[in-house]
């Protein structure tokens, strides 16, 4: 056995095989990565335009020609072979995307129902019903088992006295759906003064109009008049028995004003009708549903007219013109009319809305205007709304949004006064308030209004505010900070803190009093700059970023702009952004000349002639972030809708190298359009 070892060591040793033979072969030279697809070309088909003086040739004109069915054939090719390449080019980020759309998905805010609006006895809201893709209109007794009323669920509770539900449905619009095609979107709603009655306008599709319905609350029925098509304002007289309402005529001006008596047989009678192509119609009740005022305006004037609610074919009185076309609102209070406008002051114009009142009794040559506050040029009134017993002011101090209250009546006889001196009494608001939205407030008698808080920083808060006493309550607002929804109820307020809303018996959610309004300032910053645009006009940019990701020189960012319409630009929070934000990006807002919240200078600077300053302000702002590291270069995106979609895709046009993607909501963008727009 030993010689045996022996011979096998010595066989191996002198022979040794490894166990894994080495192969020869030639390292392979790495591939190179897949060439990028190439992005689709659509045809060419040129044409030639003139405006303003000027000619150009567009060859993709023939994508706007929806009713040629040849360019419509071809632009369905060049969609799909659009949706093959972005499907190519963003393969490698599936896995991103379904991340991405999981986060943003978790944010959605499953509020089932609006906060009831408590309006005389009854509360109103619209609540969402499981498996139905529209929501119903409802009301309850704001009396009825108080207990279970809350502002989650306000549908909850049972009358066992009756043995019915406490809620009353009054206007499902899946039903509505049915009777338009499937199609349901309504522009306006109007309860009456009495309640009995709910006057809407759906929108046919068919037909391309609005059509008008009367529905009777208290049989659920439609009544068979007043309906009408084509109405674009209505309003109720004579404590619900009549309606007025006006109609457009096929080009969609309001030219028409009717008045229907409901439940009668007669036909409706007309109380005005405009024929001037240049004159359109509009009106409104005062919140006291004493009178209905008539507005006519044109580019060269503006005239308003008053009729009596309680007699609405007692013919009209004018009580305000202007030589210029003027955003004007009258309201009634206790024998005065109010007079909210940015009409010209002795002939010389104005930047911003100021307040007038006069008797409401005089006659057209007696009748004399004087102005509410002395002008201010550091605390500006751009809203108000009237309660039986305080007036609520939304004010702004330089770019500070704030609201306050004051009492009524208002001093007579003493001539126009400083805000100051009536004492007004401001709400508490949270830091980079944005905007404030007065909600629709119909009940004249309570002191509550209702307001809704915007701020970058901070999802959107609905406020019940009582101006009698300063207290508030959040009566709704997602809570992001445990990622779900939440409806939460402030008790802190400017009178008092710890007092509980009558509304807020379920469902309350104790807020800390070192952060009442749930912003998220602890973890995302909001720092406001002023961006010198090419001819020296400074630019308000605000910039929303994570106060942990953030880095300096390497974050993404994103501006977003619109600049139209005197509209002021839209900063609120937005769930989306979240996601952005939480990897670094940078969301930026340019106020740029042509949008709102600076005066109607400031809309006028941008808008037809001069809408090339909101593109230059738009362009100035991106350089800026880049400039000064907040937004790494060559990592900006634009961002617009509307109209800021056609600013937007302007300036990445005069500066391609400055973009490097754009997110863009709008339906046109052909070179016709462009010039022609008179945002």
């Amino acid at each position: 056995m030993r010689h045996l070892l022996v011979t096998l060591r010595r066989r191996y040793c002198n022979h040794p095989k490894p166990l894994i033979q080495r192969a020869h072969y030639k390292p392979q030279k790495p591939q190179p990565p897949p060439a990028p697809p190439s992005p689709p070309k659509p045809p060419k088909k040129p044409a030639k335009f003139s405006l303003h003086g000027e000619s150009w040739e567009d060859p993709y004109s023939w994508m706007s020609q929806l009713n040629d069915k040849v360019a419509m054939r071809h632009m369905d090719v060049y969609m799909e072979q659009e949706e093959k390449y972005i499907e190519a080019v963003m393969s490698d980020t599936e896995r991103l995307q379904s991340k991405l759309q999981s986060e943003m998905a978790s944010r959605f805010s499953f509020d089932l129902s609006t906060p009831p609006l408590r309006w005389g006895p009854w509360l109103y809201y619209r609540r969402a019903e499981e498996g139905k893709q529209y929501p119903v209109l409802c009301r309850r007794l704001a009396s009825l088992n108080e207990e279970f009323i809350s502002h989650k669920s306000p549908s909850a509770g049972f009358d066992f006295t009756s043995g019915q539900r406490i809620e009353q449905k009054l206007l499902d619009y899946n039903q509505e759906a049915e009777r338009f095609g499937g199609y349901a979107y309504e522009e306006l709603s109007e309860v009456s003064p009495d309640h009995r009655y709910l006057a809407y306008t759906m929108y046919d599709k068919d037909n391309d109009y609005f059509k008008l319905s009367v529905r009777d609350l208290n049989f659920g029925t439609l009544c068979s008049k007043p309906q009408a098509d084509r109405v674009s304002n209505i309003a109720w007289a004579k404590n619900g028995q009549a309606l007025l309402y006006v109609v457009t005529n096929h080009d969609k001006r309001p030219y028409r004003l009717y008045c229907s008596m409901v439940g009668s047989d007669e036909d409706d009678i007309l109380l005005l009708e405009d024929p001037q192509e240049n004159v359109y119609v509009n009106i409104r009740h005062t919140k006291d549903f004493q009178f209905v005022t008539v507005n006519t305006f044109s580019t060269t004037s503006s005239k308003i007219f008053l009729i009596n609610a309680a007699d609405p074919l007692s013919g009209m009185t004018l009580v305000w013109e202007c030589e210029t076309r003027a955003h004007c609102m009258v309201e009634h209070h206790q024998g005065f009319l109010y007079l909210f406008t940015d009409a010209a002051k002795e002939g010389q114009p104005v930047d911003n809305h100021y307040l007038l009142r006069s008797p409401v009794d005089p006659s057209p040559s007696l009748r004399k205007w004087e102005s509410v506050f002395a002008d201010d040029d550091e605390l500006i009134v751009e809203d108000v709304d009237f309660s039986y017993s305080h007036l609520a002011l939304i004010v702004r101090e330089n770019r500070v949004f704030k609201l306050c209250s004051v009492s009524l009546p208002l001093p007579s006889g003493k001539g126009s006064f400083h805000l100051k001196e009536l004492y007004p009494q401001f709400l508490p608001l949270p830091s980079n308030v944005t905007q404030i939205s007065p909600g629709p407030n119909y009940d004249y008698l309570s002191s509550t209004m209702r307001f809704t808080i915007s701020s970058p920083v901070m999802p959107d808060a609905v406020v019940d505010y009582d101006l009698s006493n300063g207290k508030w309550n959040i009566v709704q607002q997602q809570n992001l900070l445990h990622e779900r929804t939440r409806v939460l109820y402030g008790s802190a307020s400017s009178g008092s803190r710890g007092e509980k809303s009558p509304l807020s018996r379920v469902d309350e959610v104790n807020i800390a009093n070192d952060n009442p309004w749930n912003d998220l300032v602890e973890y995302y910053g909001c720092d406001q700059y002023s961006v010198p645009s090419d001819d020296g006009v400074v630019v308000p940019l605000t910039i929303v970023y994570s106060h942990h990701r953030r880095k300096e020189d390497q974050s993404p960012g994103l501006l977003h702009g619109h600049g139209a319409y005197g509209e002021i630009l839209d900063k609120r929070w937005r769930n989306e952004l979240k996601s952005l934000l939480d990897r670094g990006w940078v969301i930026a807002y340019a106020d740029v000349r042509g949008g709102g919240g600076f005066g109607k200078k400031w809309h006028h600077d941008g808008q037809r002639s001069n809408k090339i300053n909101s593109i230059r302000d738009y362009i100035c702002c991106a350089k800026f972030l880049v400039d000064n590291k907040i937004v790494q270069e060559n990592k900006l995106s634009g961002w617009g809708y509307s109209a800021g979609g056609l600013l937007v895709a302007a300036a990445i046009n005069s500066c391609p190298d400055l973009f490097r993607a754009a997110v863009l909501k709008v339906w046109s963008l052909g070179s016709s359009k462009m010039g022609c727009t008179s945002a």
